[in-house]
């Protein structure tokens, strides 16, 4: 995709350096909370950029938070995501990673290398005077792993007050769904909440002999495991969105043995609040089956990210930005899926809003997200770099009207 808008135009100027370090991030992939060769690089990169404030270390050591800002004006934040996943490579590309069982296979080292370009681009413009207000570029760690407090990067760096005062987020996503030149975007409830459960089911075991003496927690098992599949197809209308998967059972230590307990584990996955609520209180219903069968019961559920909730009118502001520079882009309307983002968390706290890029290699094989063969074809670069960067422009020069917008409301009013 090209034209003669300058935005374009700068995109693809920095065509070779996109590559240059999309590759060198997917060569050095780092897992959740370890992204540390990662952030040095980034910092390195924007502390050359003239007039961008360099914070480190924000809420999680790998953060890095770059900040271009012209005084009065509005606030606009655009992220990017910078951790790998365990997953051991199987391509035979020159920039394979050279981590044994790390892999950038879910596009975080594109949407990094895309917001350094953006960053290259915004200071130019701030350079000449062309855009006011302030731009904060949060290159956020471990969105794919949580800690042991169960949380991603993405609420530490909300708690810190890093998007506080920030009127609008903006981010992006690979999509190998879909080719390049086109983008999925979605209003609302875009990706789910995801949460963990942990369920234990207990009997008295016995000799497998004489399994009238006790009380069998696998025989349990059997009616539980249809209540729980029963809970998506009787429990919830068909209308909204949810899911509810067995990961592991684990019960037994020898054939002529019933065991004491049975371990199940499992997500659950839901767009509403109001959903995310039934399905837990749903979910222990049917696990407490086994009481009416001698047994008893233990339940975790450990709450995960939100849903993406996209807003409507940043969604607005993409479009239109993408369509400006790109009139022949094809957009598809629909929600990402099941999936978890903890971009969710800041969707939470202000108008936000993420689109997947089209990223799809013409060779026609799948390279889907999270498998050992992901990859992308990388004239999606410079694409996604000029949306990102058009779309802050529009919004710093107020052609975009937030309600919850304050500097854009007294802009509005002339005060």
């Amino acid at each position: 995709m090209s034209n003669n808008h300058p935005m374009v135009k700068q995109a693809n100027y920095l065509f070779n350096q996109l590559i240059e370090w999309r590759r060198t991030f997917h060569q050095h992939p780092e897992l959740s909370f370890q992204e540390f060769g990662t952030s040095q690089l980034i910092a390195e990169t924007l502390q050359k950029i003239d007039g961008m404030k360099v914070e480190r270390g924000i809420a999680v050591e790998t953060s890095v938070v770059g900040i271009l800002t012209s005084g009065e004006g509005p606030t606009i934040a655009i992220r990017a995501d910078i951790d790998a996943l365990p997953i051991t490579e199987e391509n035979t590309t020159s920039y394979c990673s050279k981590n044994d069982g790390i892999m950038h296979a879910c596009g975080h080292d594109a949407h990094t290398a895309i917001l350094l370009g953006v960053a290259i681009i915004l200071a130019d413009l701030f350079k000449k005077g062309e855009v006011t207000g302030t731009v904060k570029f949060i290159f956020q760690p471990a969105e794919e792993s949580t800690d042991e407090s169960g949380l991603s990067g993405s609420p530490y760096m909300v708690q810190a007050g890093v998007y506080d005062k920030v009127d609008a987020a903006i981010a992006l996503h690979m999509c190998p769904w879909l080719p390049v030149g086109d983008v999925q975007m979605s209003d609302g409830y875009s990706m789910a909440n995801v949460d963990v459960f942990e369920a234990k089911i207990y009997g008295t075991g016995g000799h497998g002999a004489y399994p009238e003496l006790g009380t069998d927690p696998i025989w349990m098992l059997g009616p539980v495991m249809q209540a729980l599949h029963g809970i998506v197809a009787r429990k919830i209308s068909a209308l909204d969105a949810a899911v509810i998967s067995i990961g592991q059972i684990h019960a037994g230590t020898a054939s002529n043995i019933i065991p004491t307990e049975v371990l199940i584990e499992g997500t659950i996955r839901s767009y509403t609040p109001e959903t995310r609520d039934l399905l837990a209180l749903e979910l222990k219903k049917a696990i407490s089956i086994v009481e009416h069968l001698g047994g008893s019961f233990s339940l975790n559920i450990e709450r995960g990210e939100p849903a993406l909730n996209n807003s409507a009118l940043v969604n607005q502001l993409i479009t239109e930005a993408m369509l400006e520079i790109y009139p022949e882009i094809q957009i598809t309307k629909r929600p990402f899926g099941l999936g978890g983002e903890d971009f969710g968390y800041v969707t939470q706290k202000i108008p936000g809003s993420m689109f997947f890029l089209g990223c799809a290699q013409k060779e026609g094989v799948q390279r889907d997200l999270h498998t050992p063969i992901f990859d992308i074809d990388e004239t999606c670069l410079p694409i996604g770099t000029a949306i990102l960067a058009h779309t802050a422009v529009r919004f710093l020069n107020g052609e975009v009207y937030l309600p919850i917008n304050h500097n854009l409301e007294a802009q509005k009013h002339g005060t």
